[in-house]
């Protein structure tokens, strides 16, 4: 078992590079989302303490008289209400997540909130308005220590609190903030509003039941839930992205293993002989493959020691450079802390090296139901590589994939698309025999003699051209469906964003905070800014439709009387309204997904404390929210709410008015000018795309960490076929060819074998970048978007493949050929 690494140990550290990139992605990505999902369940299950039941309302807050309502029931034996508070930083897009809490009733939820606080003086406690207590992280973060003073900011105002005291560790890992909650209400404006009623029960009192008899007394819009179903959810929210992570470290993987295949497979041809010796000697067929799988093994379990180590030193630069949400926007406050999972190191371990074994499962078949007779015979290995292979098997894993992409998602996972895609990878590898075969016979003949040998040799074994076609088409098939729907994804949100953004001005007090708002004293104040002759106030809030299910947003902005096709990127426009029917909204197509809502269709949305019936007039595309988003008029939304505030404004400006002198006009003339966000459209444009770069900014890294292995098997593929090929070679210069004639052949049957892989690589990867497109990503995040493949970056990446292959054929037949022409074809004497 350990000749051939012996004698070809370039080939094998390939093989075990290959294994061990998959499973260091694997292990990485693992590890940044356990440490992620973990904290924020920690940090959820410490907020809520020793409750049973949280009651909870959307982000505007709900009444505080819903608390009496509660405290006063039978069955319940404490209620401790918060409010929650997503405060912005001036001069930062970063905001601290405050709670404000009634000591008296948390302390005997939560024991260790304030009463073991470090740093507390003796006359300080969490009665002081001006006083807030802060997590370790928190004060690392904002590099503030005890007694300092901390700015926040409030509307267009600005909050300051002295840091009290620092929460205890070991409870509070996230980056946090406490405080009284009379102080945070008036501090923060949100008077007789509170976010949540943390509920203890009387002993004997059945959680689930009473939760669903308290669901049915609440008001509209607000829930009773679980702590650990709160966490959850909030861990769904991210499930889809951190899946898809998980799927590309598989597919690193699994183009591993395909390179293993290639090592084992070129490896185990040119043993033939000593296999089959082995055979006449006694030793079973069995034992033979046994003994080759057991190199399957070895290489694999070494490569996955290595990808496990690799995983680790991944995670830790990975959290310190992009967070724990790897720039997916879902983690962002959550402390770097990887934590360790041995159950899921041995299942990586197992995964890793089943990997490798499944790799060189088939070669070890193949060899061992050989004859030894016929493998003992001279040519043995050329009659080998010239045979084709069938095509059935291939094409009923194409059917079988295309039977499984139309239907529905498990879970709200694609997972039948995840399958559908390896079925028809798997099949199109399984077809590269047949179609080498049906490919190389349409070749003709050539006047130029390296040209006509090297068609003559396709033609006449195709079948040794399949294995570097497989690696090929494997790594660029991946690389061009990732391409295509990273691609059309770019180009539809760029689209977008152009039709989103058609003022000429946009006003914000922050992004989506309910503590940053522009008030109505403000807005008229705009409104009687020179040089602005529209501006359209928008106002974002969210509403619970369906219990267990995460909130959708609704926005509020002026609709009635406009032309709404010129507002939103529609998908589907209803018909006019008619006169009687309830009024109308817009969806976007996740509330299409998730509820099932159509065009036209009736709905009940709990706004103002009431049910509201209304019309579906029309469905629009949305990047922002991934759990949906409703628009209604805000006209129509301020006399059902009664709330005036906006969370941002649209303004157009007259005929050769500068966007920058309006900006300066507005920060000098509004109190608090200068906490405003003033942007121009082409400004949000770019940030908008660098956030989404960001955001795939790990995917490039995995799809790139794939193609790497890819082309790592076709180098590997290519050496050993050269090697294998070194009696062929001397026989030729016998005949009379030069070297450079032989190697002019090998190179040009390398490009020939690299171009029609290539070729059906990209047909391959076109067809799997429109189920990403249509049904992985439809599916994961409820997005659609136009195809708009990047053709020219594919072409040139088909040719950067082409020319590598090219050279590395090129280096491998020098190599070959660097011998005695005598001593090359003596083995088969």
């Amino acid at each position: 078992m350990l000749g051939p690494i012996a004698d070809h140990p370039g080939r094998i550290f390939l093989s075990l590079l290959g294994i061990a990139l998959g499973v260091a992605l694997g292990v990485s990505i693992d590890l940044i989302n356990r440490t992620a999902v973990g904290e924020f369940s920690h940090a959820v299950r410490n907020i809520s303490g020793q409750a049973d039941l949280t009651v909870r309302g959307p982000a505007t807050g709900m009444n505080e008289n819903i608390y009496p309502r509660l405290a006063n029931m039978a069955e319940i034996a404490l209620a401790s209400p918060a409010v929650e508070i997503e405060a912005r930083l001036p001069g930062r897009r970063d905001t601290l997540r405050i709670v404000g809490l009634d000591v008296f009733r948390a302390s005997r939820l939560l024991p260790l909130a304030v009463g073991s606080a470090q740093g507390t003086s003796a006359g300080t406690t969490l009665l002081d308005p001006n006083a807030i207590f802060l997590s370790a992280a928190a004060a690392r973060w904002l590099g503030v220590s005890v007694g300092e003073t901390l700015i926040l900011q409030a509307g267009l105002g600005t909050v300051r609190l002295r840091l009290a005291g620092i929460l205890p560790q070991e409870s509070y890992r996230q980056r946090l903030g406490v405080m009284d909650i009379g102080a945070a209400q008036w501090r923060f404006d949100s008077l007789e509003r509170i976010s949540r009623v943390d509920l203890r029960l009387k002993a004997g009192v059945p959680v689930e039941q009473f939760r669903r008899r308290l669901e049915a007394l609440l008001p509209p819009g607000i829930e009773a839930i679980a702590p650990a179903a709160a966490s959850t959810r909030a861990a769904n929210l991210s499930r889809a992205y951190r899946v898809n992570l998980d799927v590309l470290a598989l597919v690193a993987l699994f183009t591993g293993a395909f390179l293993v295949f290639t090592t084992e497979a070129l490896t185990v041809l040119r043993r033939r002989p000593q296999i089959a010796l082995l055979r006449v000697l006694g030793v079973t067929r069995g034992a033979v493959s046994w003994l080759l799988l057991a190199e399957g093994a070895a290489i694999g379990a070494v490569g996955a020691g290595l990808g496990i180590a690799l995983g680790y030193a991944a995670a830790a630069y990975g959290l310190h450079h992009f967070g724990a949400d790897l720039g997916g926007g879902y983690f962002e406050s959550v402390v770097q802390v990887s934590e360790v999972a041995p159950g899921d190191l041995v299942l990586y371990f197992a995964l890793g090296t089943g990997a490798a074994m499944l790799g060189a499962l088939v070669p070890a078949r193949e060899s061992a139901r050989t004859p030894p007779a016929q493998a003992l015979k001279p040519g043995d290995r050329e009659r080998a590589r010239a045979k084709g292979a069938s095509a059935w098997p291939g094409m009923v894993l194409l059917a079988l994939g295309a039977v499984l992409i139309p239907l529905p998602p498990l879970g709200g996972l694609p997972l039948f698309g995840y399958f559908a895609i390896a079925l028809m990878l798997l099949g199109s590898v399984l077809l590269m025999p047949a179609l080498a075969a049906r490919s190389f016979a349409w070749l003709p003949g050539s006047r130029y003699v390296p040209l006509h040998i090297a068609a003559a040799q396709l033609r006449g074994a195709p079948g040794r051209a399949a294995i570097s076609m497989g690696a090929i088409l494997v790594s660029f098939s991946l690389m061009a469906a990732m391409a295509i729907m990273v691609g059309s994804f770019r180009h539809s949100v760029e689209r977008w964003l152009e039709e989103i953004l058609p003022a000429d001005l946009y006003v914000r007090a922050a992004q989506v905070v309910e503590s940053a708002f522009i008030g109505p004293e403000i807005q008229a104040l705009i409104l009687q800014t020179p040089g602005i002759r529209q501006v359209d106030f928008l106002r974002s809030s969210d509403l619970l439709l369906r219990p267990g299910f995460a909130p959708v947003t609704l926005v509020a902005r002026p609709m009635a009387g406009r032309d709404v096709r010129s507002i939103l990127p529609f998908t589907e426009l209803g018909a006019p309204p008619v006169q009687g029917d309830p009024p109308p909204v817009w969806i976007s197509e996740a509330v299409v997904d998730l509820y099932g809502y159509r065009v036209g269709q009736h709905i009940q949305l709990p706004i103002g404390g009431a049910q509201m019936q209304f019309t579906v007039a029309g469905i629009w595309r949305d990047y922002a929210r991934q759990s949906g988003a409703i628009v209604i008029d805000r006209a129509r939304y301020i006399r059902l709410t009664g709330d005036r505030r906006a969370s941002s404004a649209s303004l157009w400006l007259a005929p050769g008015v500068s966007p920058a002198a309006v900006a300066a006009t507005l920060r000098s003339r509004i109190p608090g000018g200068s906490l405003l966000e003033i942007a121009e459209p082409g400004e949000i444009r770019v940030r908008s795309l660098e956030v989404f770069d960001r955001s795939f900014a790990v995917t490039y890294l995995l799809e790139a960490v794939a193609v790497l292995i890819g082309l790592f098997g076709v180098s590997s593929g290519f050496a050993a076929e050269a090697l294998a090929r070194r009696s062929e070679f001397g026989m030729l210069r016998h005949i009379g060819m030069s070297r450079r004639q032989i190697g002019a052949m090998f190179v040009l049957e390398g490009a020939l074998v690299s171009t029609l892989g290539a070729a059906a690589g990209l047909a391959l990867g076109w067809l799997l970048g429109l189920i990403l497109i249509h049904v992985v990503n439809r599916q994961s995040f409820h997005w659609s978007m136009d195809l708009h493949p990047p053709w020219a970056f594919l072409l040139a990446l088909a040719a950067t493949l082409v020319a590598a292959a090219s050279l590395t054929a090129m280096a491998a037949g020098r190599r070959a050929m660097s011998g005695d022409p005598v001593h090359a074809v003596r083995e088969d004497w």
